[in-house]
């Protein structure tokens, strides 16, 4: 996982603001490269010790519901790139096509087997795949759709230097992210103004922060999270102070 030459990055990232993390991150060779020498060996281990969990996901899916197994949506990466996400399944089949990108609680789109793994985060095995491929990494911003990315402010480029991850301290403190949205007349703007920005000031914090004691830290809060321990947000008093302005 190492950086590419500035000039060789898409326009779009190369920001006055970005080129703060970037030079962080070209200060960081050593950190990168254990990064991705721990993705390759975890991801590894943990699809072997996983598969009878992932086949009895795939039977649960195709038994409760009509559909594929996996939700095989177009995300956005490190650099830009597009990439289509492994999740199990947890919604109707082409639920994208019939509502917002962003999932809030009690969506009637979500299955009754879906439920389940989505309380546990169980849909998210499923990047164990994208991150032994290299599209994704343990811990980084979750990946977003094209849509949203569209809107990121000028500082929030920097974000697509690394790979997308599956979890993240931002992801963490807006597990509850559902509940947000679900009284919301009008998700995706809620979700553009109020809630994108907030969890952008964790992840470039996250940059500057970088290193694999910090990974293990985060993915330990992550299993930590998932049963049922809670942890407090940190904010500054506006994200104008974090050169995060909302759009």
């Amino acid at each position: 996982m190492m950086l590419i030459k500035w000039d060789d990055l898409p326009i779009e990232i190369r920001t006055e603001e970005a080129r703060y993390y970037y030079d962080i991150l070209s200060r960081k060779t050593s950190s990168l490269f254990f990064k991705r020498t721990f993705d390759l060996i975890v991801s590894s281990i943990m699809l072997i010790v996983l598969s009878p969990v992932f086949l009895i996901l795939a039977i649960a899916i195709k038994v409760d519901s009509e559909g594929t197994v996996f939700y095989r949506q177009v995300r956005v990466t490190q650099y830009g790139k597009k990439f289509r996400i492994f999740k199990f399944r947890t919604m109707i089949q082409n639920a994208d096509k019939m509502g917002s990108e962003v999932t809030a609680n009690h969506d009637v789109r979500v299955t009754r087997v879906g439920s389940f793994i989505r309380k546990y985060r169980l849909d998210e095995l499923g990047q164990l795949i994208d991150v032994f491929r290299g599209t994704m990494t343990f811990v980084g911003t979750r990946p977003e759709v094209s849509k949203y990315v569209e809107q990121y402010a000028p500082k929030m480029w920097a974000t697509l230097l690394l790979p997308a991850g599956i979890t993240s301290e931002g992801s963490i403190y807006y597990k509850d992210e559902g509940e947000l949205l679900a009284d919301s007349t009008d998700i995706d703007k809620t979700y553009i103004e109020d809630i994108l920005p907030n969890k952008m000031f964790y992840n470039l914090e996250e940059i500057e922060k970088l290193n694999m004691w910090h990974d293990i830290k985060i993915m330990v809060m992550t299993v930590l999270t998932i049963l049922g321990k809670e942890y407090g947000k940190r904010m500054p008093d506006t994200l104008k102070e974090k050169g995060i302005e909302k759009r």
